[in-house]
């Protein structure tokens, strides 16, 4: 199983002792960033592996590698020297490991590392993207068989992180440490096990100081909330694709179902440029399901060799599914959608309700087709007027600009106004995209997005006396759905009570206390 590490990054031992201290038991080993640390401390790192009560790698890492050390290669091996100074036999007292470059080249230093029982990671970064060919790489960092060799790369893209994934299958199949740093190799972290990766290294949410490496997770997200201890090469991968989807409620909600009933699967984030690229990752990681978001729901299509009837006729998919190595959709949107909207206007159906829709995307869509099942009559508004249009058209709906005309429209069409698109989401543009619109307070309105709970354009409906509704119900209901097409099997009532009970907001709480 891979090790969970710990990065110290603050400017004094007794600050780095503190974050230990606070999240030791999610971690097996720590890594003092010495190049964090002020000139005076650095005169006393060999005291902090006995401190620590853990194993501990020694790190001074070089700006040029993507670190803080600015000092000459002279003061820096003196320096390695000074956290390497065996005044102790017992190995317990000793850096555990130490972190040295592949272009490092003090035989004398490594030999007492060697002497004393401390391990060598010998690494290289590249803060630039992926090389070419990693296997060769490692194999030539290869310089005693008790290394451990690490390459920590900038991935750029999901393409870039494919090529380290391949490259983690035929590399030699000794201890090693593969690392794609960056956002789009954040699920390379949750599952190192997969990458065939020694360990992973994460930071302390709100304590650290600086950043040690861009794409780091929380401790603390890493060792509970994806469990990765428990991941082996038997452990079942579901996730989240779309981008950015890093305020999603899905890897809480699936993960949590996923402890509590001692599953072994976990759901991870895939933040992606491109869906081709990143259902070849998934494939080569043999993921067995992914939930499907923003902006891929009518991209991901063409890579489906069977859809459900619902994705047939929307034209949009929020879940695929393997099934004999191929993918398969459906579109969950739709139940969770109208179930959640007729809970909120304490309805059966939508028979005489007027109503607009904000968006042309896939969510809008499934929108659509839930207003017409369900008898009401919908106006499609979107900045690119062509797709309202052919929204409505499949069922004789109007539509219309966000314009001043497409404004005036919606008086006819105010009993419900529902928001379909990104704006106002965390992490997309803040906008609100009826602002043209001034609420009456009579109108029932629904704001797809739950994170932020309540956007810009919700605030606004509110205020003006409206009765709203974002879209977390829906999310939960839809993601009930999922769960039963990824394992074939409903969420057991009283554990989908637990997670109710417990709610996204008191993990989030929980998480950054």
């Amino acid at each position: 199983m891979s090790k969970i590490c710990l990065c110290l990054t603050a400017t004094t031992i007794q600050r780095n002792l503190e974050i230990l201290n606070n999240n030791r038991k999610y971690a097996d080993i720590a890594e003092l960033r010495v190049d964090c640390l002020e000139s005076d401390e650095r005169l006393y790192i060999r005291r902090f592996p006995e401190l620590a009560g853990l194993p501990v790698i020694l790190t001074i890492r070089r700006k040029v590698d993507g670190g803080y050390y600015t000092g000459g290669e002279g003061a820096r091996v003196k320096l390695l020297a000074r956290g390497l100074a065996y005044a102790n036999a017992d190995s317990r007292f000793n850096f555990a490991y130490v972190d040295i470059e592949d272009d490092f080249d003090v035989p004398s230093l490594e030999e007492a590392a060697r002497t004393f029982g401390t391990r060598i990671i010998r690494s290289f970064h590249n803060v630039n993207g992926v090389i070419d060919d990693i296997p060769e790489k490692i194999k030539s960092m290869q310089r005693s068989g008790d290394e451990i060799i690490k390459v920590a790369l900038a991935v750029n893209s999901t393409g870039d992180v494919l090529r380290v994934l391949q490259a983690a299958k035929t590399a030699p199949k000794k201890d090693k440490i593969l690392i794609c740093m960056g956002h789009y190799g954040i699920y390379s972290r949750i599952l190192a096990e997969k990458f065939n990766s020694f360990l992973t290294y994460s930071r302390a949410l709100s304590e650290s100081e600086v950043s040690a490496a861009p794409g780091q997770l929380d401790i603390k997200d890493l060792a509970e909330l994806y469990r990765l201890r428990s991941i082996s090469k038997k452990t079942k991968i579901y996730g989240l694709v779309g981008y950015p989807i890093k305020s999603s409620v899905s890897p809480w909600f699936f993960n949590s179902i996923f402890k509590i009933d001692n599953s072994d699967a976990v759901y991870v984030p895939f933040p992606t440029d491109s869906i081709n690229d990143l259902l070849d990752v998934a494939e080569e990681l043999n993921v067995q399901g992914l939930s499907v978001t923003v902006p891929y729901k009518e991209a991901v299509l063409p890579r489906l060799r069977g859809r459900s009837t619902s994705v047939r006729s929307i034209g949009a998919c929020n879940t695929i599914y393997r099934n004999n190595n191929d993918w398969y959709g459906e579109n969950t949107d739709c139940a969770g959608f109208s179930d959640s909207l007729l809970e909120f206007l304490n309805k059966k159906n939508l028979k005489r309700q007027k109503i607009t829709v904000v968006g042309a995307g896939g969510a809008a869509r499934a929108v659509a087709a839930e207003i017409f099942r369900l008898g009401g009559q919908a106006l499609i508004l979107n900045r690119t007027v062509h797709k309202a249009r052919n929204i409505a058209a499949q069922y004789n709906f109007r539509w219309g600009g966000l314009d001043s005309q497409g404004i005036e429209k919606i008086s006819k069409y105010s009993n419900i106004i529902i928001q379909t698109t990104s704006a106002g989401m965390e992490g997309h543009d803040s906008a609100d995209p009826l602002e043209l619109y001034a609420f009456t307070g009579k109108e029932a309105v629904m704001d797809l997005i739950y994170a932020p709970p309540e956007t810009p354009f919700l605030k606004r409906a509110a205020a003006a006396g409206c009765r709203i509704i974002n879209g977390h119900n829906m999310v939960i209901r839809q993601a009930c759905l999922q769960y039963m097409r990824f394992t074939g099997k409903e969420i057991p009532r009283q554990i989908l009570s637990m997670i109710s009970s417990t709610g996204v907001n008191s993990w989030n709480k929980i998480r950054t206390d």
